[in-house]
């Protein structure tokens, strides 16, 4: 979240004239376990009241994995919850979730089926694989990395991802989520995917970038983006 969305909306500066600044608050969180992640979740109201104090334009909330533990469709309850923070606090703002904003980046490109990959233990993984399901979005294929360290898992090597995703199924996809966590570092990897599996690949990070855009009512073009952020879309 802090350091591929800052890229990504920094390249789209490249070709836009709009001009960007970023501003964040953390909760806690060091494994990524259903119990911390619970605490985690618990923490986002202080944390969108203390970004409304500086009236921010909108609000993204990072981890994917806190809300999608929170049972089928929460996303929708979570953004609904803080905008109201922000409407109560005087400074109303938009808030888009990462988990809401893969779903929807994915229905988007009107992707089908998906193939998945994400860095959390597989009981974590395979829920996450059947929030995405109760979407009415197929997972035919996923791959759990079953790192639990959340600085592990920011430190996992974007190199590596190609060759996980060479040896999955993907043929009969729509779409490749290269990252399903904005912990995990994947931008780097997106053309050398998209050129490996010629289907288009979306990550957390692309998709909640995606998605803020949206909400500022701004063009969604941002070079290295891959093709959700072609501008397209």
């Amino acid at each position: 979240m802090e350091t591929e969305i800052p890229a990504l909306l920094k390249a789209r500066e490249m070709v836009s004239p709009e001009r960007f600044t970023f501003h964040s608050s953390r909760m806690r969180m060091k494994h990524v376990t259903r119990e911390e992640l619970a605490k985690m979740d618990a923490d986002s109201d202080r944390c969108a009241l203390e970004l409304s104090d500086a009236k921010v334009d909108v609000m993204g909330y990072a981890c994917l994995v806190a809300i999608m533990s929170m049972g089928h469709g929460y996303h929708c309850t979570s953004s609904e919850r803080l905008h109201r923070v922000t409407q109560d606090n005087g400074a109303p703002a938009p808030v888009v979730t990462s988990a809401g904003a893969l779903v929807e980046g994915i229905r988007a490109l009107g992707a089908k089926k998906v193939a998945v990959v994400a860095p959390y233990m597989k009981p974590l993984t395979e829920m996450v694989v059947e929030y995405i399901r109760n979407e009415g979005i197929e997972v035919s294929a996923y791959r759990a990395l079953e790192i639990q360290d959340n600085l592990a898992v920011a430190a996992h090597d974007t190199a590596n991802l190609p060759g996980i995703v060479a040896e999955m199924k993907t043929d009969d996809v729509d779409a490749v989520v290269l990252s399903a966590c904005v912990q995990m570092p994947s931008l780097a990897a997106v053309a050398q995917v998209e050129a490996l599996t010629g289907k288009p690949v979306l990550t957390a990070a692309i998709a909640t970038t995606w998605s803020m855009l949206r909400a500022l009512d701004l063009d969604t073009r941002v070079p290295g983006g891959g093709t959700l952020l072609s501008g397209a879309y």
